[in-house]
């Protein structure tokens, strides 16, 4: 038996998880590319306890990096709802929350998106899509009666 899969990791996996939701107006395509950033950012800015093991190793010692050790949701809502559960996600402490202005996929450059953003005030962002990862009872809260993305 390998040394990875003798060794424990203890946590609750049930207290914990992630949620992405996208507006139910963006087309399929697009929200995978939303959802694909959202998740890469969340990756890179969430403390430590995201993250399962770095890697995994199966049978034939082949590695595979490791995922997130919660689980995660994909919901999906109308425009004006979205944009209030990130205005209430913003209230909760312990929230990680990531948000999707349409400036992140109407601009190519970093530079180009960080201008349009600070010409632009808050109450005229139109969210695309946000992530969250924190308590699973808060997130519950906030998401649960949100439509499963199928």
């Amino acid at each position: 038996m390998r040394k990875e899969a003798e060794s424990r990791v203890t946590y609750d996996y049930r207290a914990k998880k992630v949620v992405a939701v996208v507006a139910a107006n963006v087309e399929p395509g697009i929200a995978l590319n939303v959802i694909g950033h959202l998740g890469i950012a969340l990756g890179a800015h969430a403390d430590a306890g995201l993250m399962g093991r770095a890697q995994l190793t199966d049978g034939s010692g082949v590695h595979h990096v490791g995922i997130s050790r919660y689980p995660v949701i994909v919901t999906r809502v109308k425009q004006g709802r979205l944009r209030r559960l990130v205005e209430e996600a913003r209230q909760q402490e312990g929230l990680v929350l990531v948000d999707y202005p349409e400036q992140m996929l109407t601009t190519a450059h970093d530079d180009d998106l960080a201008k349009s953003l600070a010409g632009s005030i808050e109450p005229a962002l139109v969210y695309l899509g946000a992530i969250l990862f924190g308590d699973a009872g808060v997130l519950t809260e906030l998401t649960g009666k949100f439509t499963l993305w199928k």
